[in-house]
């Protein structure tokens, strides 16, 4: 008996070591081009060329095998999400953007070994990959830029961000 309970003791201590050793790769991109005819409009639809992007977006996220998409409460970061959403099956979450620590912060907890997109804003999207513990790695998003796509895995402490571009080329080449 005391030797089935220090296997079964054995057992779940691997197990917590495992579950605890899991990683987080979470995608953070600005929402697409959204329309800008209208100055008054706080909530624009996306732009021809954000329904583009937003297509690119799905297409090269397609085969990451995505479990959550979290977006702001406005139809541009919603739309940007949705092709992606809509081909794997899921629908997209909404977050408040000005509490990305605790969305970081929930989804590092909850979210081992699961992949996640945030679409956000130009003010927001470096302040979201800083929130899980990455360094911030381009000086600055301006409102010109819609093609970077951010990729931070977090495992345990410790927290490494890539940079690639997707889509048609929009700004600068940093």
């Amino acid at each position: 008996m005391r030797n089935f309970i220090l296997i079964l003791l054995m057992i779940l201590l691997g197990q917590q070591n495992l579950s605890a050793q899991k990683t987080v790769k979470v995608w953070v991109v600005r929402h697409a081009e959204k329309l800008t005819d209208d100055p008054k409009d706080r909530d624009p639809d996306l732009s021809p060329e954000g329904k583009e992007r937003a297509e690119a977006l799905m297409k090269e996220l397609k085969g990451e095998k995505i479990d959550s998409i979290f977006a702001t409460n406005y139809k541009r970061t919603k739309l940007t999400g949705f092709p992606l959403a809509d081909k794997i099956g899921i629908s997209v979450k909404t977050y408040n953007p000005e509490d990305q620590k605790a969305l970081a912060k929930q989804l590092i907890v909850n979210a081992k070994g699961k992949n996640i997109l945030i679409v956000g804003h130009s003010n927001t999207v470096l302040e979201i990959v800083e929130a899980f513990g990455a360094t911030k790695p381009i000086k600055e998003l301006t409102d010109n830029d819609y093609d970077y796509l951010f990729e931070v895995t977090v495992k345990g402490n410790k927290a490494d961000v890539k940079v690639s571009r997707y889509g048609k080329e929009h700004h600068s080449k940093e």
